[in-house]
């Protein structure tokens, strides 16, 4: 049963990720396109979630938005799947001082309030979306290094990795054939579960004017711009914020049936 609600929500996540790709194609008006005259309308026929204070249509900006939010959010956690669960690895199964000192710099970085760190390397490096996705990283990264390390130093001990270790098998072979698909599973868990953490982190950045900058069309951007009009034009923050709920909402309920269907499994292995 878990099992079934797990491909159907990565099903409906599937689906998503298509929409958000091809969805500004069909967008009513041009997400960039002003008109004074059309400015801060109330939805209509014309505009079905309004119009900001430059007159741009805010359905419009959502869809074109939805691309950058999202795919921006993936990138970043490609990037930091990669490059921690690398770190993980080569500290647990190098042991040792090279454990000790990526450990050592991993607390480090740890130390730090996350967010704050995020907000400070974006605020040196300057506004914009390149920028605000390297300061994520660098905020990201101990999360998969740390639980990647912990899975190596459980599997290494293994009967079966000692047994291919007196039959002759390299380090690499070790590495790529028994360890990193033992570990697989719980970090590909891990990292949809943090997807909409990155959304929220990219989001707020933008908020902060330290991420996407005008006029590209970013939630977290849209909501900054409409914070001046929350009286007279509550759409400009509710439709966009509304959007940023779903879509966390999406990820994080996936990334429970996926934790759910991986549980069943190994209660039914054991």
């Amino acid at each position: 049963m878990k099992k079934k609600k797990a491909l159907v929500m990565l099903s409906i996540l599937f689906i998503f990720l298509i929409l958000t790709l091809v969805g500004r194609r069909f967008a009513p008006h041009d997400p960039y396109q002003s008109s004074l005259m059309d400015a801060n309308r109330a939805p209509c026929a014309e505009y079905p979630l309004g119009t900001d204070n430059l007159g741009r249509c805010v359905l419009s900006r959502i869809l074109e938005g939805a691309a950058v939010s999202v795919y921006s959010a993936l990138g970043v956690v490609a990037v930091v799947f990669s490059v921690g669960t690398l770190i993980g690895i080569v500290a647990g199964y190098g042991g040792g001082w090279i454990d000790q000192l990526l450990m050592k710099i991993t607390v480090i970085f740890q130390a730090f309030p996350s967010f704050i760190l995020a907000v400070a390397i974006a605020g040196m490096l300057g506004p914009g979306l390149k920028n605000a996705m390297l300061s994520l990283v660098v905020m990201y990264w101990t999360t998969y290094a740390r639980l990647a390390r912990s899975l190596v130093l459980q599997l290494k001990n293994e009967t079966y990795i000692q047994a291919a270790r007196i039959c002759g098998a390299k380090k690499r072979q070790i590495l790529f054939r028994h360890i990193l698909p033992g570990i697989l599973s719980p970090m590909m868990l891990t990292a949809v579960l943090d997807i909409s953490n990155v959304i929220l982190s990219m989001a707020g950045l933008s908020f902060l004017g330290l991420g996407v900058q005008a006029p590209m069309a970013e939630w977290g951007l849209m909501i900054s711009n409409g914070k001046a009009f929350l009286q007279t034009a509550p759409w400009l923050i509710l439709f966009p914020s509304l959007a940023l709920f779903l879509t966390v909402i999406l990820f994080n309920v996936t990334g429970d049936s996926l934790r759910d269907a991986l549980n069943e499994r190994g209660e039914t292995d054991a």
